[in-house]
């Protein structure tokens, strides 16, 4: 019995081990969980009935925890006094609990975090300090978004709306001043900044508020962050609307505990409402579902259970909610794999006896590991969403929605999802089933309402009210006094740049105070990298003038947008190229004109070679067909060519032809029309290279940024330069030229060569732009201050034309002349291939015409040769005319008395015969008929087949004599004609047929009603006619 019963358990335990082991591993009846929240708190109130609605459900439910009971231990904290509410978190840890909810405020958070680590129990807390996180605390597991989404959210919206600095106001404490750092490192990867930061303790008196926002006000700044708790945020919003900072030209910003505030409060303050309209804030993303209903539907009778109070679900409590069902999915999995629930002592605390802590009575939760491995790995979802832990223990997918408050309410205008880092007015669920796309070109948001009431995006920053008079540094040049000099008369400052900056203050809605102070002496011009050196040091607070924006100086300092293009240019000396009277002949260099005449003789060439054999204009005398071949060659330049192409080769050259002569006579019309036309002017210098690869002298202007530039980007030689201050100075060291102590060029930038050229008209800009920066300032009436500064009339349109006087070069029509040449070589090689091929096969054998006289049958017949082919032969052989194509024909007449009929209609069939043979004994004379051994019947032309390869060697033009042993494939054809009329049956017709000049006559019997004449390789085979055979003798003629 005893051993019966032990192997049922072993199959037990073998078969069903996870049954067994629960079954061994005996469920407590009650398990409790603790809570540290802030119970007067709005977060604090909603937490504590999401909390009890969670317990209620969970301990309802018979699928989860089989017959475990969860219950949860509260406990109230003050998170305004951070020591009390330390003291109060050590003493609820004395309580033996295996998790805890909370706490919500980030510096009781930062406390409790410690001592679970040492405890190890899981802490499931919604406090959204960036600065907590799984590394530091192993057991800290987030279950609200953290602030680092939160900010990175509040970054996209400014980066959106194009502002470039803010303000952020914050409470003191951990959770304000950690929230702020990730706001600002977030604005910085977006090329933003916080310009000013103002915290303040969460206890801060009203006088002190004020202090703080009347601050802020001075601030260039007018965008707003505040990032506080429900509190004190209030007062301040309440303050900022006495203070007119809730008006026209204000943005405020608010983080998400004011969406918190106003989801759970049902009834807000009028005035409460009418103090923050136009304000943003953010809100945690909680999708729609059937789960959230449920709990909505029932969350007014739980409130006021638990709670005796009217407030309404936030984001808050849904995180709270599945906080609770995510510790008891994973108690449930705890209790399937065998977990045991027990404490023990610490012995590092059992010393620490005595004091109101009674640090001895904390216990270690023995299985904590497990505990929070289970809780990490839990995936449901829940009223807030899927409650999915990634590997920092954060919630996955964290969305905000963007919530604008208008009137008594709130409006949602769009979604930030980390999923893509953009805001959209998709919903994140929606995003989460595409493709992430990142492209600034998708973030929409719908229109907001801002402060004031205005819909009109604000500005986001204005001029200080308290500002001081601004120090503006300006160049004060001794050349070029056009952009910026001073006025020797009344001390001001005046040029082209100044005109610009009072044009740009001028479009600003506030009164701007600034003084100008001239930098530099009116000797010489000044050191601009000075002078951005001084802007960097405060020296001054702005720098205007002739500035240029360079890498360099970019690094130190902003500027503005460029105001007038400026990059670097090349001056040279010119001289006028006077036309002559060959001026003909320069649009195209020497060697495209003899190319270009090559061309036309190797056209003209080809083409005779072409059409010589089949076109008579292409015949004659040699002195006659030199001519036609220079004529046809050259009248194609004017399309006058008068010869007709019959050759299909000869004409496909001439239409390739003819398309190259058109690009080229346009191309040279062009190009003389601009030469006769326009003035042109020469220079030696065509662009940079020429510069740096000369040893000549290169002037540049005193101050600017040229010298360092040629040296250091450039290369060339400190010592190869020469330093200029004037435009006189400018004039004479071009004129000179370096062989007279002159430069060959002057380096400068594009506007101080525009003022030079507007005074001195035989110099000219040898090159373009080879730098595109400019100068720096937003434009007003650009045009009118460039007409006033910089545009005289000293010289005028034809004085200062100037065109490029390079000449048409092969290398612009080389794939012209490529294309034309390859067909000319294609066309020749087609040619000659094909007269190759006739003229190996119509040269006569050597001794293939018969002797005169009768030849003794047994005389033995010589084998046949190839004749020898010399070049003269081929050569006569080309220069012959090719004979015509005639087409055959074959004709009918009755000779019979009594006939009376007409041929219709007479066709000619034709087919190859293969493996056809001709032997001896149907060779027959030409002019008898008979048979004779030494004749083999030749085909016509057109008829004939070249032999098989295996009999090529030795076979002929004509048929195989006797012993030749040679055979070839033939052609059998045949002649079909219908008539009508009458005839006796007999009636005797005479045959006559016609191909290529040869004939014979002969007569044939056919009946009236139609018939056919076929033969075979031109020897007779059957006449039929109505159905009569004809003798192959009376067909003869008709056959050939």
């Amino acid at each position: 019995m005893k051993i019966g019963l032990l192997i049922l358990l072993v199959l037990s335990l073998v078969l069903f081990p996870d049954g067994i082991r629960r079954s061994l591993a005996a469920r407590p009846s009650i398990v409790s969980i603790g809570s540290i929240l802030r119970f007067n708190s709005t977060i604090g109130g909603v937490s504590v009935v999401a909390i009890q609605a969670a317990l209620e459900d969970i301990n309802s439910d018979s699928t989860i925890l089989n017959g475990t009971t969860l219950k949860v231990d509260m406990r109230d904290t003050n998170c305004d006094d951070g020591f009390l509410g330390m003291v109060q978190a050590l003493q609820y840890m004395e309580t033996d609990v295996i998790a805890i909810i909370g706490p919500q405020c980030s510096t009781i958070a930062h406390i409790v975090s410690y001592v679970a680590n040492e405890l190890r129990v899981p802490l499931m807390s919604f406090a959204s300090d960036a600065t907590l996180s799984s590394i530091q605390f192993p057991f800290f597991v987030r279950t609200a978004p953290s602030d680092l989404y939160q900010m990175d959210a509040m970054a996209a919206l400014v980066d959106y709306y194009h502002w470039k600095i803010v303000t952020a106001i914050y409470v003191d404490d951990d959770y304000g001043r950690n929230g702020i750092a990730a706001l600002d490192d977030a604005l910085t990867q977006r090329r933003c900044k916080i310009s000013y930061k103002v915290g303040f303790p969460s206890n801060a008196k009203k006088s002190d508020l004020i202090n703080l926002l009347v601050s802020v006000s001075y601030m260039e700044s007018r965008v707003i962050i505040l990032h506080t708790g429900a509190g004190p945020g209030l007062k301040i919003f309440s303050l900022a609307n006495q203070l007119s900072m809730m008006g026209n030209g204000y943005v405020w910003i608010a983080t998400d505990w004011l969406s918190a505030y106003l989801d759970a409060n049902s009834s807000v303050p009028a005035e409460t409402m009418y103090g923050m309209q136009g304000v943003l804030t953010l809100r945690a993303h909680i999708p729609n579902s059937k789960l959230k209903s449920n709990l909505i539907s029932k969350w007014s009778r739980l409130s006021k259970k638990y709670n005796h109070s009217d407030l309404r679900t936030s984001s808050y409590a849904f995180y709270v909610y599945d906080s609770v069902w995510a510790v008891a999915r994973a108690l449930d999995a705890f209790f399937d794999d065998g977990g045991r629930i027990s404490f023990s002592n610490d012995s590092r605390l059992r010393d620490e006896v005595g004091g109101t802590l009674h640090l001895e009575a904390m216990s270690v939760f023995d299985m904590g590991n497990n505990l929070l491995d289970k809780i990490r790995k839990v995936n449901f979802t829940g009223v807030s969403g899927q409650v999915q832990f990634d590997a920092s223990g954060d919630l996955i997918h964290p969305a905000y929605d963007v919530i604008n408050i208008i009137g008594n309410g709130m409006r949602t205008v769009g979604y930030w999802s980390n999923y893509s880092r953009l805001l959209s007015t998709v919903l994140p669920e929606v995003l989460y089933s595409k493709p992430p796309n990142s492209s600034l070109a998708n973030q929409h948001l719908y229109d907001v309402i801002w402060p004031g009431q205005t819909a009109q995006k604000p500005r986001g920053w204005a001029f200080p009210s308290s500002a001081k008079e601004l120090k503006i540094g300006v160049p004060n040049r001794f050349s070029f006094k056009e952009f910026v000099t001073k006025d020797n008369v009344t001390g001001s400052m005046k040029g082209y740049c100044i005109d610009v900056f009072t044009q740009a203050l001028a479009l600003l809605p506030y009164p701007v105070t600034y003084k100008f102070i001239p930098f530099g002496s009116d000797t010489e011009n000044p050191s601009y990298d000075k002078l951005v050196q001084m802007v960097e040091d405060n020296e001054f607070d702005a720098a205007i003038g002739d500035i240029k924006i360079t890498m360099n100086r970019t690094v130190t300092i902003d500027f503005t947008q460029p105001f007038i293009e400026s990059g670097l240019v090349i001056l040279a000396p010119v001289k006028k190229h006077i036309t002559n009277s060959w001026a003909f002949l320069q649009p195209f260099t020497l060697e495209m004109w003899c190319i270009t005449g090559l061309f036309f003789l190797i056209v003209g060439v080809v083409v005779w070679v072409l059409e010589h054999r089949i076109n008579d204009e292409f015949r004659g005398s040699p002195r006659e067909q030199i001519i036609t071949i220079f004529w046809f060659s050259f009248s194609t330049l004017f399309f006058a060519h008068r010869e007709n192409t019959m050759s299909t080769l000869g004409r496909g050259v001439l239409i390739i032809w003819l398309f190259v002569v058109l690009i080229i006579q346009s191309s040279y019309t062009a190009s003389l029309t601009s030469i006769l036309t326009v003035q042109q002017l020469d220079t030696s210098i065509r662009g940079i290279d020429d510069l740096k690869t000369s040893d000549d002298p290169i002037g540049f202007q005193v101050g600017t940024f040229a010298e360092e530039y040629m040296v250091r980007e450039l290369n060339i030689s400190r010592s190869r330069l020469r330093a200029l201050d004037s435009p006189e100075e400018y004039a004479d060291a071009l004129t000179r030229g370096p062989k007279k102590g002159g430069v060959m060029a002057i380096v400068d930038e594009s506007p101080y060569v525009e003022l030079f050229l507007s005074t001195y008209c035989k110099i000219a800009v040898a090159s373009s732009d080879f730098t595109s920066r400019g100068w720096g300032f937003e434009n007003g009436e650009l045009q009118r201050i460039h007409d006033k500064w910089l545009k005289l009339d000293e010289c005028t349109a034809d004085n200062t034309e100037f065109v490029d006087s390079n000449q048409l070069r092969l290398e612009s029509f080389w794939g012209l002349f490529l294309i034309c040449g390859v067909a000319c070589l294609i066309a020749l090689l087609i040619y000659f291939i094909i007269v190759v091929r006739k003229y190996l096969r119509h040269e006569p054998l050597e001794g293939s015409l018969p002797p005169e006289g009768p030849i003794p049958p047994e005389e033995p017949i010589p084998p046949k040769r190839r004749p020898k082919c010399s070049c003269r032969k081929f050569i006569s052989f080309l220069d012959h005319k090719e004979p015509p194509k005639k087409k055959r024909s074959l004709s009918l007449t009755p000779t019979t008395p009594g006939s009376n009929f007409t041929v219709l209609e007479m066709e000619r069939h034709a087919r190859p015969v293969r493996n056809a043979r001709i032997r001896e004994s149907s060779a027959r004379d030409p002019t008898t008929g008979s048979k004779d051994p030494r004749f083999g019947w030749r085909p016509p032309i057109g008829e004939e087949r070249r032999p098989t390869r295996r009999r090529r060697r030795k076979a002929g033009d004509g048929f195989t004599r006797k012993g030749g042993g040679g055979g070839r494939v033939v052609t059998s054809a045949s002649w079909r004609w219908t008539c009508s009329g009458t005839a006796p049956p007999q009636t005797r017709l005479a045959a006559s047929a016609d191909h290529s000049a040869s004939s014979s006559r002969g007569a044939a019997i056919a009946s009236a009603a139609g018939g056919e004449i076929s033969w075979v390789g031109g020897s007779p085979s059957v006449v039929r006619a109505g159905g009569l055979p004809l003798s192959a003798a009376a067909a003869a003629a008709a056959a050939a």
